[in-house]
């Protein structure tokens, strides 16, 4: 084929790509992730891949609490991290809108009129007359440079998948949010529920010093027995006390969290009502696309993914057309006639010839890039798998051990009064009387603690499958 053929020919194949969205570079396919069949903490349970689109629910009310689902909703409204990701999410929104807007021509509008002129002046023996003129001119002229091998397309590409990024970001911010708040407030709980109870011993203890300040001023007991009872008192109020400390803190990080100062917020006690939700063995982990973070994860990798293309299309040559036309005239009642009139229209073609390997490593770097983007995503998905795994085992034994502190705060509360009735009759000393107090309390706070365990354990298991968990839903 000679020279001038295939001159005659580029245009046509330039063409032909641009109708056929030509696009260099690899088109997109989610990545493999390392899931198993089933967790290993729970049969039944199916394989999982990202889902941006799952519905997510009112999670915690399945711990049906009135107060937790107020400031729960208030987190959705006010939280002013949640805001900033909604504000980051539309910026990636309107980054698509603004590449997209590239496939299209750019057309402006000019108009301009002016007077000149100039003074006239001798010259030898003669003289120049100086001469007044008007130029008006109005026009239009237009650019555009077709996408012939879908660098803008590819562009566009890695926008959106952004933006999808940004909006499962946007939904990751609002379940970690949500999750800190349901932890705290069932801490929160916790130290009301603890309080009642060292309220409840403080008053034993001073009953039991009472008892044993008769028995001393009777001369039954030794000054000592006086001093272990109030040593014992003490230490129950000082930890009493730290528990209104503990307490503030948290009612000031539930305040941020809905958006408010903590001046304006307060939480009254209440009684510890939580109950710890069921969890159906058949869950299928299908949940776990409703993830976020994963959602996100798959997404920059399909961003990246886009990107090679980006970098590959700097291969080959760039195509631009322009186009401009109107009207100049030196006097304006003549501007729109059609002697007045000029148009051009045009085309170049610009490739870069040589670049020491620069496109190259270009391409290599977008490819490393993706690389790394597909390795987070699965991590992510192994994490995630990880938390689920996780937080079944330690719904299964928690609930186990309950039932052991179940039984060992029975036994210490049983032998806590035995060794008061010995002691009041005479047939212990006072020691075995703290041995047997300590016990009791610490068996009492035990248990409390790994209910709030379970509780807690559940918020995590619930944010590990990205939200949106219920009974019903499990048995799906």
């Amino acid at each position: 084929m000679t020279p001038l053929k295939r001159a005659r020919l580029l245009p046509l194949l330039l063409l032909g790509c641009t109708l056929g969205a030509c696009m260099v570079g690899p088109s997109y396919q989610r990545p493999a992730a390392p899931i198993t069949p089933t967790y290993k903490e729970a049969e039944g349970w199916a394989p999982a891949n990202p889902s941006d689109a799952a519905d997510r629910r009112d999670w915690w009310t399945v711990f049906d609490d009135a107060t937790l689902d107020d400031l729960e909703q208030r987190v959705e409204v006010s939280n002013q991290n949640l805001k900033a990701a909604e504000a980051a999410y539309r910026q990636a929104e309107a980054l698509v809108s603004q590449q997209r807007a590239a496939l299209f021509p750019t057309i402006g509008l000019t108009g301009s009129a002016d007077r000149s002129g100039g003074g006239g002046s001798a010259i030898g023996s003669g003289g120049s007359q100086g001469r007044t003129g008007n130029s008006f001119r109005v026009g239009a002229s237009g650019s555009w440079e077709p996408d012939v091998w879908g660098r803008i397309r590819r562009t566009i590409e890695n926008a959106k998948a952004g933006a999808q990024a940004s909006a499962a970001d946007l939904a990751n911010a609002r379940l970690s949010a949500q999750t800190s708040l349901a932890l705290d407030y069932i801490q929160l709980r916790q130290l009301d529920a603890q309080k009642r109870l060292l309220d409840a011993t403080v008053d034993a203890y001073a009953r039991s010093l009472t008892v044993t300040q008769n028995k001393y001023n009777a001369g039954v007991v030794a000054r000592s027995d006086v001093l272990s009872a109030q040593t014992q008192l003490i230490n129950a109020q000082a930890s009493n006390t730290d528990l209104v400390q503990q307490r503030a803190r948290l009612e000031h990080a539930i305040a941020i969290l809905t958006g408010r100062a903590p001046a304006e917020v307060t939480i009254a006690p209440a009684d510890w009502t939580l109950k710890v939700p069921g969890i159906p063995a058949g869950v299928p982990s299908t949940l776990l696309e409703r993830r976020p973070d994963i959602a996100a994860a798959e997404r920059r990798a399909a961003a990246a993914n886009a990107e090679i293309g980006v970098a590959t299309a700097a291969y080959f040559p760039s195509l631009t057309l322009t186009g401009q036309g109107g009207y100049a005239s030196s006097e304006l009642g003549q501007l729109f006639s059609a002697s007045s009139s000029f148009w051009s229209i045009g085309a170049s073609v610009a490739e870069t010839v040589f670049d020491a390997g620069a496109r190259k490593a270009q391409v290599r770097q977008a490819r490393a890039a993706y690389d790394q983007a597909v390795a987070t995503y699965r991590q992510a998905v192994l994490t995630g798998l990880g938390q689920v795994e996780d937080n079944l085992a330690a719904q299964r034994v928690l609930a186990t051990e309950q039932t052991q502190r179940d039984a060992a705060l029975a036994a210490a509360t049983q032998n806590e009064r035995i060794v008061a009735n010995q002691y009041n009759a005479g047939q212990v000393d006072y020691t075995a009387v703290v041995v047997a107090q300590t016990a009791a309390l610490g068996a009492q706070q035990t248990a409390l603690q790994n209910q709030a365990n379970q509780l807690a354990a559940a918020v995590d298991l619930i944010s590990a499958l990205g939200g949106g968990w219920t009974t019903a839903q499990g048995a799906k």
